[in-house]
């Protein structure tokens, strides 16, 4: 998925979950932050453009590590551990772009290093994945709106 999708949808989970959070500008920040992340592993992706990401990129290849709930589930803990603050919001930007991932055809391997492959038909870019952007920004739209008339 492009990254505007990602954070599309990341924003719509954010805020479904947001009246259930304390500090609601840490978790939106933190969770649009994460969105970007799983994607160091890709030297066409705005983190991975970096050169600081470069050395990860010739270990690792894209939609491998990075790309599951073992990553997640990993650095989740250790956010709960060290920065406890942040770690919910973390998990909902990172688990966002690993859903939206598993959507497209290329898919992800949700439980690195076993193999298995989870995908759907969405291809990156097409029309399908136009609409859907558009669908959620509305609907973001309108959950913005709502939070802006109930406070």
């Amino acid at each position: 998925m492009l990254i505007k999708t990602h954070l599309a949808i990341t924003l719509f989970f954010a805020l479904l979950l947001l009246p259930f959070v304390s500090n609601k500008i840490i978790f939106l920040a933190i969770s649009l932050l994460a969105t970007y992340i799983p994607d160091i592993d890709s030297s066409n992706s705005k983190l991975g453009r970096k050169i600081i990401f470069r050395p990860l990129q010739f270990f690792l290849k894209h939609r491998g590590f990075f790309h599951s709930f073992t990553f997640l589930f990993l650095a989740t803990f250790i956010f709960l551990i060290i920065i406890p603050k942040i770690a919910l919001g973390f998990f909902v930007g990172y688990a966002s772009h690993l859903f939206a991932d598993s959507l497209t055809i290329s898919g992800i391997i949700p439980f690195f290093p076993w193999k298995k492959k989870i995908s759907w038909k969405i291809r990156t870019g097409s029309r399908t994945e136009k609409i859907l952007f558009f669908v959620l920004l509305i609907v973001n739209l309108l959950l913005i709106v709502k939070y802006i008339l109930a406070s």
